[in-house]
């Protein structure tokens, strides 16, 4: 199954990029300051609604903690700020905040109930109008994060088409394993994770939040034994 509505996705990612990254010189700082002020308030209460669909909170607390053990110890942070680090070398880019946009972004776009939900959707049924809907609101997201962070924003399509993308493909040969509960499970952890994000772009406090990525499959292993 072509994974279509992640390719819409990434497309409209590259568009919003490319109009914020031509926005740049033109927004005032102060403007800038307001809209990710606005941002980190809507990530966060996207982050508590998708946190308290949690369905055994023991779980979800078991699962970021000892994810986040695990991605401390791989040093999954330091690995993902390399991997930009050779990318921004490959397109030549003198942005100083390339890895940042880069990885902001990816995360943003990549740890949420829709791209969890809308990949299952299309994998599992075919139906793909999550990530279509997804896709309007990571482009407008896009013009924002870029006119700041710069080309790094635009290059976060990459994790965002190969991570919706392999969960479209993974679930349409393992549909049955999904259950509600499984899915309200993985949800609510990334709700936690996004909270993360809401503090970091109104710098609250900066969370590693690459090395708690491990929640996520700890989550699936945990709701799997004990759900």
């Amino acid at each position: 199954m072509l994974p279509l509505g992640s390719l819409v996705n990434a497309l409209a990612i590259i568009l919003g990029s490319v109009i914020g990254m031509l926005l740049h010189n033109r927004f005032p700082e102060r403007v800038r300051a307001i809209v990710f002020q606005g941002l980190g308030l809507c990530v966060l209460l996207i982050g508590i609604q998708m946190a308290l669909k949690v369905e055994n909170i023991l779980i979800v607390i078991f699962s970021v903690l000892l994810g986040g053990i695990l991605g401390e110890l791989l040093n999954l942070e330091g690995l993902f700020e390399v991997l930009a680090a050779k990318l921004k070398a490959v397109v030549r880019s003198r942005n100083a905040s390339f890895t940042d946009g880069l990885i902001t972004s990816s995360l943003i776009f990549c740890i949420g109930a829709m791209a969890i939900v809308g990949s299952f959707d299309e994998g599992i049924r075919g139906d793909a109008t999550v990530l279509y809907t997804k896709s309007i609101l990571d482009g407008f997201a896009s013009v924002a994060l870029a006119s700041t962070y710069g080309a790094g924003v635009l290059f976060s399509f990459l994790p965002v088409l190969l991570y919706q993308g392999g969960l479209t493909l993974f679930a349409g040969v393992f549909q049955q394993y999904f259950t509600p509960q499984l899915i309200a499970q993985l949800t609510a952890t990334g709700g936690v994770l996004i909270l993360g994000i809401g503090f970091t772009l109104l710098d609250i406090k900066r969370v590693k939040l690459s090395n708690l990525l491990p929640a996520l499959p700890m989550v699936v292993v945990l709701t799997l034994i004990f759900g």
